[in-house]
C-alpha cells in the first residue's frame, strides 16, 4: 500500500501535537518565527500589541500560501526606547539574543534547517545577526532574516535610518485593516512616540 504525499501547505506549531510535530522540519517545512513585541508603546492611539499583530498576520498570509512550519511568535524583545512607557517590555540585547539562539537551536535539534527570523521592528533587527552567528558557520544550515520595516525598499533604503514607521500613518493603517477596533481614533491628534 501507498500513502499519499502529505499536502504542501503550511502549518501553525502551536496547533499541532508533539508527534504531529516530529517530522515537520524533517520534511524540509522551513521554520518560520515571526517576532513582534506583544508589549510596546505605539503612540497614544494604537495598542502595545501593534507590532506582534502586525507580524502575525504577515505569517498567517505566509503559512496560507506556503509550506512553513510557523512557530509562536516571540512576543518579547530588544527595545531600549521604550523602557520608560507604561506597559512597555523590553529584554537586554544579551538577553534578547540568546532567546533567540536558543530558541534556533532547538529547532536544528529536531531538525530544521533552513529557519527564516520575520521580524518586525529596527531594533530588534540590529540584534539578529549577532543572534546566530555560530549557527551560520554549519553546512546545511540556513537562518535568514526578513525585516518587515525593510522589506520593499531599494538596498540604499533599507540601511538608511527609517523615517516613520512607528506609530506613523503606515502603521496606524496597517492597524486599521488588521484590527480597527483598536485603533483609538479620538487620541490621533495626540503627539505620538
Amino acid at each position: 500500500s501507498v500513502t499519499a504525499p502529505r499536502p504542501r501547505t503550511g502549518f501553525r506549531l502551536a496547533d499541532l501535537t508533539w508527534i504531529e510535530a516530529a517530522d515537520m522540519p524533517g520534511d524540509g517545512f522551513p521554520v518560520l518565527l515571526p517576532i513582534g513585541a506583544a508589549a510596546k508603546a505605539h503612540g497614544p492611539h494604537l495598542p502595545l500589541g501593534t507590532d506582534r499583530l502586525v507580524v502575525e498576520v504577515v505569517a498567517e498570509r505566509l503559512l496560507a500560501s506556503m509550506p512553513v512550519l510557523v512557530a509562536p511568535t516571540i512576543g518579547q524583545g530588544f527595545y531600549p526606547a521604550f523602557i520608560d512607557y507604561p506597559g512597555s517590555q523590553h529584554l537586554s540585547a544579551k538577553t534578547f539574543e540568546a532567546v533567540v539562539t536558543g530558541l534556533i537551536e532547538g529547532y536544528l535539534r529536531h531538525g530544521a534547517q533552513r529557519i527564516v527570523l520575520l521580524n518586525n521592528r529596527v531594533s530588534t533587527g540590529a540584534r539578529l545577526p549577532l543572534a546566530p552567528h555560530a549557527i551560520h558557520k554549519r553546512p546545511g544550515i540556513q537562518v535568514v532574516t526578513a525585516d518587515l520595516p525593510r522589506l520593499g525598499k531599494s538596498c540604499d533604503e533599507q540601511w538608511a535610518v527609517p523615517e516613520g514607521g512607528h506609530a506613523d500613518e503606515r502603521e496606524t493603517s496597517l492597524l486599521l485593516a488588521i484590527a480597527p477596533g483598536l485603533v483609538r481614533m479620538d487620541r490621533l491628534s495626540e503627539t505620538a512616540i
